[in-house]
Formats: structure tokens, sequence, C-alpha cells
């Protein structure tokens, strides 16, 4: 299926319309508030204390492995930006971030560096982050606009990544003017994907959570791993919203303002309905206690994406001592409930549901 064309646009100008939307995503990202009017569900669980622990705090070990590569923690940057100037700073400074700290990388779509390889640049980090594992990132709906595994080797091989993640972002694309909003057939071509590609192909959503029904459907499929990316935290018809000069859309877009399965709700029915899918957990995660909460519902990593921005923009210096904090807060709570691996606080006993 071909793409569909840009009408009375040149290629320079389909280039800078890209590099504007990317600019007002981030902009408004950074600047507006965009969170969605539910919440993550976390706080509907806590974990009972252990005043006797009987481990030791500096043996604690929060070491994995994921897509073959070594983490010191299980937490991953989430997609989130690239295709426009702006972004290859920020994308460096998380990039050595996650290297110095041990972290995954996802990085933004990629859509628009396939569409104009002079844009790749932004995404190009693999030399600021040579060991940890790192994720390429297109939107799912462009298998139905032209794009099939010749284009997504191109992204993983232009970036070195170690798999690509498709991202379903199906409201987004509705109040997005510019939206591509053909989802028919879509897991068959997720299969047919699968199938052919030499890496682990992953599925994330963008905030509005990924269920135990579509989870089950993507896994049979041939899906390595889901990013649940639940609701909670951004809700890009917000995004959307706020980019529109459309009075009709923008009313519409705001309807939306609370919509999505939460991110604690997608996580223990997907782990119930299949216990060995390998899950991140990410949207809206507010620190290290929620990442402890989200492994201990069953999530192999834990994503942060927003809450990381502010300090990505800032520096380098910013972002690292947010990470070590975050990395503090779960190990402190590890602690907390006499936990000594990820493996007991997997298997912890100690996360009680509040009765609401």
């Amino acid at each position: 299926m071909q793409e569909l064309p840009r009408k009375d646009h040149s290629e320079a100008d389909a280039k800078r319309l890209t590099e504007r939307r990317k600019s007002q995503h981030l902009d408004i990202c950074l600047n507006e508030r965009v969170e969605s009017r539910l919440t993550t569900g976390l706080e509907r669980y806590r974990f009972r204390h252990q005043a006797l622990p009987e481990i030791d705090y500096a043996e604690i070990r929060t070491d994995t492995v994921f897509l073959g590569r070594k983490l010191k923690v299980p937490f991953l940057v989430s997609s989130m930006t690239g295709g426009m100037g702006a972004a290859l700073d920020i994308n460096r400074n998380l990039a050595v971030m996650a290297q110095q700290r041990g972290w995954a990388l996802g990085v933004g779509s990629m859509r628009a560096a396939i569409e104009h390889p002079e844009l790749i640049g932004s995404f190009q980090v693999r030399a600021y982050a040579p060991d940890i594992p790192i994720l390429a990132n297109l939107g799912a709906v462009q298998l139905n606009y032209g794009f099939g595994a010749e284009a997504c080797m191109r992204a993983i091989e232009r970036i070195g990544a170690d798999a690509l993640v498709l991202h379903l972002n199906s409201l987004q694309e509705v109040f997005q003017p510019e939206g591509n909003t053909n989802f028919r057939g879509l897991l068959k071509r997720i299969r047919e994907l699968c199938a052919r590609m030499p890496v682990p192909v992953g599925v994330k959503e963008v905030g509005w959570g990924i269920g135990a029904d579509t989870a089950d459907r993507l896994l049979e499929a041939g899906v390595a791993f889901v990013d649940v990316a639940g609701a909670g935290g951004t809700s890009w018809s917000q995004v959307e919203k706020l980019r529109s000069s459309d009075p009709v859309g923008r009313a519409a877009a705001e309807a939306f303002a609370d919509w999505g399965i939460p991110t604690a709700d997608c996580l223990r029915e997907v782990k119930e309905r299949r216990p060995d899918a390998v899950l991140i957990a990410s949207g809206g995660l507010a620190g290290g206690v929620d990442a402890a909460k989200c492994l201990a519902l069953g999530a192999h990593l834990a994503g942060f994406g927003r809450s990381l921005l502010r300090s990505a923009v800032t520096s380098e210096e910013a972002l690292l001592a947010l990470a070590e904090r975050l990395e503090r807060e779960l190990r402190a709570a590890m602690f907390g409930i006499g936990s000594a691996s990820l493996g007991e606080l997997r298997g912890t006993d100690r996360l009680i549901r509040i009765q609401a």
C-alpha cells in the first residue's frame, strides 16, 4: 500500500511540516498540562513494610538482562523525541545517562527519518551508549501506509538498534491533523513483520494502555515483548488538542482526557492472562516506588518518559541526578520489604491492593 500523498507540498515542505510537528509536540509536553485525568492506579497499591528485612542494603541486586544485554537497573527511557534539531541534544543526554546508569533506551518515532533520511542524525545515539539495549521505534499504522520489513530494517540498522518497537496510537492519529487512521488488518501485518524480522519486535501503546485481550493477540502474532503504556501519564489527545486550530476537533479531543486503561490495571490483567510474557510498564510512573510496584505486579522493566524530559533538556548532570534518585527509591523500596533481588521483588507477597 502506498504512502498517502502530501497534496500541494514539495519534499522540502513536507520535511518542514514534519519538523514543525515534532517541535510542537516537544514544546507542548514541556510547557503545557497534558496529563490524563485518570491516575495510573498504582496509588491503589501499597507495600507492607518489613521492619526486620534481614538483608544488607549494600547487597541489593537490581541488575537484569534485556535483549541479551546487561542492565544495572530494570529501567527504560521510554520513546520520546527525534526528527528535529533540538532532539539531538535531548537524545544525547538520555543516551549518556542510560549508558552510565545501565538503563535501556527507546528513541522517538523514526518515521520522519525514513521519509527524510537527512533527519536521522537526531536518532543516532549508539556512539554515546555502546553497551545498552536501544529500541528503534515506528508507528504500527505505518505498516498500512507503505512501510514494510525493509523500511523497518533501515530504522534498526541506521541507529544500531537491538529491537524494533511498534507503537499503537489510534486516538492520537484521529485527533492529529496529519493523522493516519486506517488500522484495518494491522494485526496480520504485525504477524508478517515479526516472522520476517531478524531482531525482536515489541509493541507499545502511547498512554491509553494495552489490555489482556490485545496483549494476547499480539503475543500470539509473534511479538517478543509488550509495553502496556497505560493511562495516568501524558494524554496524546490533549497534546493534539493543543496543536489543533479546529474548534470542533479541540472540543472532541477534550472528551478523551479521561480515556484509557490505567497502568496498574493493564499489568495485572495481562500478567494474569499471560504469566510468562515479557512486559514493560510505562505510563505515568512518578518515581522509583511506582517502578517497584510495577515490577512486583509482573513487569520486567519500568519505563520513564516525560518525567525525564525536563531534566534531559536542562543538562546531562540534571538527568544523571534524577536517574540516581529513581534508582535509590527502587532500592529503598526493595529494602523496605526485604527483597534482595528483582526475582524476590517480582515474587513478593508484600504488595497489597487497597480496597476502594
